[in-house]
């Protein structure tokens, strides 16, 4: 297989997802990503009429994200029409698996450069806009395999790990506090591109929107938990609550203890990344220096009742393809959709706590469904870069029990 080299990487600030409040609220999902498209081409001196192909990622493929948001993106950039573009969804892996998508394409020959990443407006287009549920509204699937909210399944995971409000507080606190130890020592400002007014040119947003930097070890303790009333509700065939079948499913938890709050699990926010990935026909035709190159990567089913588990076996997975081992990773993100998603990772591959998600992760920065994970492998390849060191490991669960993963080696 040929290398698959990284670029460069480029992404939005995190906008608040909320309609009207937050600073990207009013602006298109499409012009979203052909802002960090445009930011890619002017950074890398990029070529856009040798572009293969463009693959976003999304979540919430419906009404402004719909349409093959991809496509349209390129044309609200600009682009040469003969530029191509695919909308993707993995759920939350879904910006990663386009990176995924266009790093195979090279690896394989077929295409010699590709933009991918993806893009999330959830303060235009909410969470859950596309479905009915976590199954689609399949009475038939409901029946053999019910899939409780993901906020149960962190709880219930939590409750399993025997992890306690006071760890998982502890984790959103450490991640406040790395986020605003980046932003002020402004380590994100490699990747960071200003988003703009699509009719005026205005800056309307060139900083993290989501972190608050006030927060403290007793702000996070009064918040309540955040889904004891849903674990409450009657879902059943029989009307059991949801809190009882997941138990049902994992007898030994015996109750559901509820710790996840607003402080320790992802916050819903807008934004947008993008990666150029090349083959090593084009570096060298073209006199480029890559950043880094993809050693591994990887997906994984888990079981879809607890669902949120599958970080550490699919890190394993890739861990194996790269042959390395997990003390071989310098640095590790870890999404940060719930603390206890986190915390069991980290404890189930036996990483050094210092090594994980040391810029802050989702819960002090924001979770723009479709396009986190092309931010982390950018924040990653920004860290590795920063503190001279080679090896980072990008790792996301997925809604209905999945996990995906990717190993990237600095150049």
């Amino acid at each position: 297989m040929n290398t698959s080299y990284i670029i460069d990487a480029a992404r939005t600030p995190r906008g608040r997802g909320k309609p009207g409040k937050g600073a990207l609220s009013g602006i298109h999902p499409q012009e979203l990503f052909a802002q960090v498209m445009n930011a890619l081409r002017q950074r890398a001196t990029l070529d856009a009429r040798a572009v293969d192909d463009v693959m976003v990622g999304c979540v919430s493929q419906v009404g402004e994200q719909g349409a093959n948001v991809a496509r349209n993106a390129v044309l609200a950039a600009g682009w040469p029409y003969e530029v191509s573009a695919v909308s993707l969804n993995r759920f939350c892996g879904s910006r990663l698996q386009a990176i995924h998508f266009g790093a195979m394409g090279v690896a394989s020959g077929a295409m010699d450069l590709v933009i991918a990443g993806g893009v999330e407006s959830m303060s235009r287009v909410p969470m859950g806009s596309d479905a009915g549920g976590q199954d689609g509204g399949n009475l038939h699937l409901r029946e053999r395999v019910f899939q409780v909210p993901q906020g149960i399944s962190a709880d219930l995971i939590a409750t399993i790990e025997g992890l306690s409000r006071d760890q998982v507080d502890a984790l959103a606190l450490r991640s406040q506090k790395n986020a605003a130890r980046a932003i002020e020592s402004r380590r994100f400002a490699k990747s960071l591109v200003p988003v703009r007014d699509p009719f005026t040119g205005a800056v309307l947003l060139d900083r993290e929107e989501f972190p608050r930097l006030d927060t403290t070890a007793g702000g996070l303790a009064a918040l309540k938990p955040s889904f004891a009333a849903l674990g409450a509700t009657a879902a059943g065939p029989a009307g059991e609550a949801l809190d009882q079948l997941a138990v049902a499913a994992y007898p030994k938890a015996g109750r559901i203890e509820h710790v996840h709050t607003a402080g320790n699990s992802s916050g819903i926010a807008d934004g947008a990344a993008a990666v150029v990935v090349a083959s090593e026909r084009h570096v060298r035709s073209r006199g480029i220096r890559p950043r880094a190159r993809i050693r591994a990567m990887a997906t994984l089913g888990s079981e879809p009742g607890i669902m949120l588990t599958a970080p550490a076996p699919v890190s394993e997975k890739a861990l194996r393809l790269a042959g390395m081992k997990s003390r071989d990773i310098d640095v590790w993100e870890i999404n940060e959709a719930f603390a206890g998603v986190v915390l069991q990772t980290t404890r189930a591959l036996g990483i050094d706590p210092e090594r994980v998600n040391v810029n802050g992760g989702a819960i002090a920065l924001g979770h723009p469904l479709g396009a986190t994970g092309a931010m982390l492998l950018g924040t990653a390849l920004d860290e590795l870069e920063r503190s001279d060191r080679q090896t980072a490991l990008i790792t996301m669960c997925i809604g209905g029990g999945q996990g995906i993963a990717t190993i990237i080696e600095r150049l």
